[in-house]
Parts: structure tokens; sequence; C-alpha cells
């Protein structure tokens, strides 16, 4: 019997030295909880492989879609297990080889592409490509072509099994989340900092997002927007959780109290202060944000320092060298496109100086905060934060979401 399966290959976790093991665990546990809403699959790891079972009943693509949108993942194999036998192996390559056929009607030619990780098995990967590709030429009537064939029959010999397939899905790479420890973002309802959020996510950190909402001075649209976002980028097991600060108030009393070009500094100044209350409160080890160098006033690269200094913990900036269209269409890709053009108003639209400032001279922010109790602000606006749980793979021993953050 040749069991249907989606073997899950992985790069750059291969690339570690000891600790490889606990990456390789880590993905494992996040490709079950991916998959536990797929009944009969069963996830297990399988020489530098994570290897997935399922059923025929199963919707296979859609396992392959899950699993290749996890961060850590190369490929994902779409095939079949066999015993590690000639016999076994030839039966699966031509079950394989039909199946690519019933896909690729006008296909004319194929490879056979072995490899062989288990020494047990006495054939090496060359005479398992001339016996294989041997059998499959005289059955289906195709030729062979190594340079660029219609399709292609992959074979891994691993430990007592043989996997074959023809399809591939490649997957998002980067490191599986849950194994760089813990960041807050600050998520806008707008299309940059969802990719940042990604991005950071790619890289093994898991996320606590904060949204400021121009609440109580504007209405509370962009909310529902960037929970919708929120929700989009959770499929990957890596967004714990979700604050939403009302933080109108702390903009107009800024406003009223403090140099008019200096403004949007002062808000990021403080959008930083309240994030970092946060960190610490949910033991995370530095901010996100979506900024990319000179694409709006407050981005120059001295405005970029001014409103840093608010901050003691790191602020990662994971767009900074990237330009508006290369993040446009990463935002489509991870599916957060079409939500953040459908925003309206929120903060960032709010009591909007004439003229921003856009080149802060050292010191100057401080200066102008000098007007204003900063952590009374601070405070008042946490004090009506909310906080929403969102559906993780990330078990971190969290605290227990509260309706209020001080």
């Amino acid at each position: 019997m040749r069991v249907r399966i989606a073997l899950v290959h992985y790069h750059e976790i291969g690339l570690k030295g000891r600790n490889r093991g606990q990456f390789e665990r880590r993905l494992e546990e996040n490709l079950r909880w991916a998959l536990c809403g797929i009944s009969g699959v069963d996830v297990a790891r399988v020489a530098s492989r994570v290897l997935v079972r399922m059923p025929d009943t199963a919707d296979h693509d859609a396992v392959a879609a899950i699993a290749a949108a996890t961060p850590g993942v190369s490929y994902v194999a779409i095939g079949r297990e066999a015993a590690a036998t000639p016999e076994a192996i030839a039966a699966a390559a031509l079950e394989a080889m039909r199946e690519a056929r019933e896909r690729t009607p006008g296909a004319a030619t194929f490879a056979v592409d072995s490899r062989r990780s288990a020494t047990t098995y006495t054939e090496d990967s060359m005479a398992m490509n001339r016996r294989v590709g041997e059998v499959l030429r005289c059955e289906s009537g195709l030729s062979v072509d190594l340079g660029a064939p219609d399709i292609t029959v992959w074979i891994a010999v691993v430990q007592a099994n043989a996997y074959v397939w023809t399809r591939r899905v490649e997957g998002v790479g980067g490191l599986p989340v849950g194994t760089s420890g813990a960041v807050v973002a600050l998520l806008s309802a707008g299309i940059d900092s969802p990719v940042a959020a990604w991005r950071i996510m790619r890289r093994g950190a898991s996320v606590i997002a904060v949204h400021f909402s121009g609440r109580p001075q504007t209405a509370a649209h962009s909310e529902h927007y960037v929970t919708e976002i929120a929700h989009v980028l959770a499929h990957t097991g890596g967004m714990e959780r979700l604050y939403i600060v009302p933080f109108g108030d702390v903009q107009r009393r800024i406003a009223l109290d403090a140099p008019e070009d200096l403004r949007v500094i002062l808000y990021r100044r403080f959008m930083l202060r309240m994030a970092e209350r946060i960190a610490e409160r949910e033991d995370a080890r530095a901010l996100v944000t979506g900024e990319s160098l000179g694409q709006v006033a407050s981005q120059t690269l001295d405005n970029v320092a001014a409103i840093s200094t608010a901050a003691s913990m790191p602020v990662l900036r994971p767009l900074i060298g990237s330009d508006k269209q290369e993040i446009i269409a990463e935002a489509v890709a991870i599916g957060t496109y079409d939500l953040s053009i459908a925003s309206t108003d929120d903060c960032c639209t709010l009591f909007m100086p004439r003229r921003p400032q856009t080149h802060a001279m050292p010191g100057e922010a401080e200066m102008a905060e000098a007007g204003l109790d900063v952590d009374e602000l601070v405070t008042m606006a946490l004090a009506g934060a909310e906080a929403v749980d969102l559906p993780t793979a990330v078990k971190r021993g969290r605290r227990k979401a509260g309706p209020r953050v001080r």
C-alpha cells in the first residue's frame, strides 16, 4: 500500500548546529498546529524532513498550501510513501507518472531525480535513476530529457521507506515561529506594518501586535480592519495577541501643547513608549515598526533617529530598505493588501501638520515634550487598551489577557 504524503523540506534550519533539533521540533509542532483542522492527518519528523501522512479523502492541495505557508518551510512535495524496495519504488513512480500526465496532458519528456540517504538500501542514486527511468519510458512512451523535462519524478529513499512525487509547492522559507523569542509590533491598518510583522514572524519571532486607534477623536473603523489583518497574519501561528490602544486624546493634547511641525515625531515617540510598556508586560524583547527610509516625512534618517530615542529596547524595522512597490507586492502575497486599502480613517490622519519637520535636530523632540506630562498621557491611553487573544502555535506561558494594560 502506498500512502499519500506531503514531504516538507527545509533549508535554513539545516544550517543550524547543535541546536538544530529544537528548530526541527518547533517546525513539527507548528505544522501539527496548522493542520489540526484536517481530519486524518499525521505529522512526524523523518531524517531532516517533516512527513505529513494524509488519507486519500483529504484535500491534498490544501494540506500542501497550509504547510507551504508555514515559516521555516522551503518546499512541500506531494506524493506517495512506499516500501524501500526496487519493486515498490517502481510501482510508486508509475503511479506518480500517471497522475502527472493527467495534470499535463501535453507532456512529452520526463526525468528521474533520486536521492538515497538510507545506506541500508544498496542501489545508489544513479542506478535508481536508470532503472526507474527505463520502467517509466517503456510504460509511458515519453522521452527522457535531463535538461528541461516536462515531468520530473523525484525519489527519496529515507530510512525504511521511499517517497515519490512529481509535484512540489514552494514554501515561504525562514525560521519556525517561536524560535526567536517575542516582539511587540506596531500594527496599523495600512499596507506597510502588516508586512513588517510578517517579515519578523518569518524570522522566527512571535508577535504581540499593538494598534493605535484615533478613538475617541475618530470612529473605530480602523480597529475592524486591523483585527481582520491580525487574523490573516495569525495563520502562521505566530500572532499571539492584539492590543488596541485609544490614542486620539493623546494626539489632541500633543496638537494643543507642542510645536505643529513636530507633531508626527511626537506621536511616534509616544507610540514607542506605550508599545514598550506592553512589551515589558508580555516579556517581549524588541519593538517592530513598518518604517521605510524616506517614504514619508517622519521616516527620514534624522526623524527615525529622533523617534528611536523614546524607547530603551531595540526597535526593529524590517522594511527600512524596501520601496513601496516591493512592500505592496508582499502585502498582496500574504493576503493583507485588500484589507489595508479598504481601511479609512485612523490615528495617522488625525491632527496632521501642514508642514511636518523632515530633519529634526538632536534633542529637539525632547524639548518639544517639555510641556507635556509624558507619563500621565501614556498611562491614560494604556488604561483604555483592550486585548484580543489570537489562535497561535506558540505557548510561552503568556499572561492572561485583561481589559486594561497599566
